[in-house]
């Protein structure tokens, strides 16, 4: 891949590699599945259990391939104004909109994409602020400071050309536009399953509303009709005949099958059995295939890929039960150990001491084993290697003005201020990854001493804000777990033993059983708003980027709530 990248020749390459080695290719793929999508509209969602289901549907103005280059799709090609804010696209005539039958609706045409953006808008169904500040007047439409959606810097100049109008250049625009945000919308189906346009008028609780809410409620534009869909089942996506680019699907059919994950072998034995077609490792799986012999014969190590998942620290906890079905995942603790733990949230060396103190290794291992535990272990939010410098560029660290030559990664930019921070953490490690350096694969963060060191700064402020702190008086915590889950369970175990030793006995965890993955999924994936976020630290959620610049990862933290990810610290 790396030797042929940009080329255009991988996928004949890997076909003939296979075919030489005596592999027959299907055109079939059956694959476990945990979660079914709340909705099937791509723009009224921000969750990633319901775009990855939905993504099979449509087809954006770009999409990458799969030697990450950007190629086009619905946008045969497009034009950028000198002054690099007017991007102008030409849409792919002959593309077809379907229903969930393979009827034809409608042709794609440039006023769809307009439809979408403004549905985004006002959906506002937790990405619409990346278009805030980035396309003319659309933050203030969102904000409703702009009523008409003309006003909006995107436009349909005739049937076949769409134009955007930034606010400004935008070196990463291109990379954005496979994303959900700008996916196309048919406006004439859109309309009649009760869709309505504009901020106040959108109303997906009204009567007449239907658009999303089965897959049979879309239409489709993009490489697969979803044929099935029965809840807490099977999923089945089918090739769309009338797909623009049908000759170039591979594989026709894809499934999916349910899997709660009470079962921690249950995904291997399916993949044994052949009823699906690969699975991930867990530690159980792990032993199994081991016994079986089938690690040695089939098994392969992905490298991480760009989604970070992290442990949310609650630094302004207000829920004590779950919002969604209050008596669920109730906390134990007494009010003034809740009193106690709220003050040492908000002491930042307190939190250091918490992110110091888990081996994530070891509570890693739970689910994956211990052989393949260090492999997926991430040190920073946004990947070390998420971006490279095109040209050499100087940065302000701590007043010191550093140059970093073109080529190097963001990871290195980042441990250059971490350092000049004085704080004793690694998150990019040059020797790394067979020498290419990397923000994964190792843990910079564990260390028991500089945990007990930042806790004996927080114990000491606490108590000149009256709070004591002592082995007979300690700081106690919450952390959910799905009891249903034994992997996950393990998990939490083993964090807990981890704090608990690393922190001498100041700290205690309290366990918070959730029966199922329903109510820890209430604990906070499926939380809107800070103050519903139910836990001192929970570890579910986590962010892909949306576009090729750090600031996807960054701005998920910004405030106002306008950041996506701050509701999960307990804020906005």
């Amino acid at each position: 891949w790396n030797e042929v990248r940009g080329t255009g020749t991988y996928s004949q390459k890997a076909t003939d590699y296979l075919k030489e080695k005596g592999y027959t290719l299907k055109d079939t793929y059956n694959m476990g599945y945990a979660s079914d999508p709340k909705t099937w509209d791509a723009l009224a969602t921000s969750r990633s259990a319901d775009s990855e289901a939905i993504v099979n549907t449509y087809d954006g103005l770009v999409e990458y391939d799969n030697e990450n280059e950007i190629k086009p799709a619905l946008a045969e090609s497009w034009e950028v104004s000198e002054d690099g804010k007017t991007y102008s696209f030409h849409i792919r005539q002959g593309a077809k909109w379907v229903d969930a039958q393979g009827r034809e609706v409608a042709d794609v045409k440039a006023d769809d994409f307009v439809a979408g953006m403004q549905h985004m808008c006002d959906a506002a169904g937790g990405l619409e602020y990346l278009v805030d500040g980035l396309i003319v007047n659309a933050g203030e439409y969102i904000a409703g400071q702009v009523t008409d959606f003309n006003e909006v810097g995107v436009k349909a100049v005739d049937d076949y050309t769409l134009q955007y109008t930034l606010t400004g250049p935008c070196s990463y625009f291109e990379t954005m536009l496979g994303y959900s945000i700008f996916a196309p919308l048919s406006r004439a189906y859109y309309t009649s399953q009760g869709g309505q346009f504009g901020i106040g008028v959108y109303d997906p609780t009204a009567e007449s509303y239907n658009y999303g809410k089965s897959s049979d409620n879309i239409a489709y534009c993009g490489p697969y009709l979803v044929t099935n869909a029965t809840a807490n089942n099977t999923i089945v996506f089918s090739a769309n005949p009338t797909y623009w680019n049908k000759d170039n699907i591979n594989v026709h059919t894809i499934t999916w099958l349910f899997n709660d994950g009470t079962d921690a072998t249950k995904a291997y034995n399916d993949m044994v059995a052949g009823t699906i077609d690969g699975c991930g490792l867990n530690a159980s799986a792990f032993e199994a295939a081991k016994k079986d012999g089938n690690f040695e014969k089939y098994s392969y190590v992905t490298s991480t890929d760009t989604t970070s998942f992290m442990t949310f620290f609650n630094v302004f906890r207000q829920a004590y039960a779950n919002s969604a079905d209050a008596t669920t995942a109730v906390s134990t603790l007494t009010e003034e150990q809740k009193t106690v733990a709220a003050k040492a949230m908000a002491n930042v060396h307190f939190r250091r001491a918490l992110a110091m103190s888990e081996d994530r290794v070891s509570i890693n291992a739970q689910t994956v084993g211990d052989e393949l535990a260090p492999l997926s272990v991430r040190n920073t939010y946004t990947p070390g290697n998420f971006v490279v410098l095109e040209e050499d560029t100087t940065v302000d660290i701590n007043g010191t003005a550093t140059t970093f030559k073109a080529g190097t990664n963001y990871g290195e930019i980042m441990q250059a201020q971490i350092d000049a921070d004085e704080f004793k953490i690694t998150v990019w490690d040059p020797k790394a990854d067979d020498g290419v350096g990397s923000s994964d694969g190792y843990d910079g963060w564990y260390n028991p001493e500089n945990a007990m060191a930042e806790l004996n700064v927080a114990v000491k402020q606490l108590a000149e804000a009256g709070v004591t702190v002592t082995k007979d008086n300690p700081i106690v915590i919450d952390i959910p777990y799905p009891s249903n889950a034994e992997n996950y369970t393990n998990k939490e175990q083993a964090a807990k033993k981890s704090i608990e030793a690393a922190l001498g006995g100041l700290v205690k965890i309290n366990l918070v059983e959730c029966v199922d993955y329903d109510q820890f999924y209430n604990v906070g994936y499926r939380t809107d708003y800070g103050f519903q976020a139910n836990y001192h630290t929970y570890d579910l959620s986590g962010w892909g980027p949306d576009f090729g610049d750090p600031c996807t990862y960054l701005d998920t933290f910004l405030p106002d709530y306008s950041g996506y990810m701050v509701k999960c610290i307990g804020l906005f």
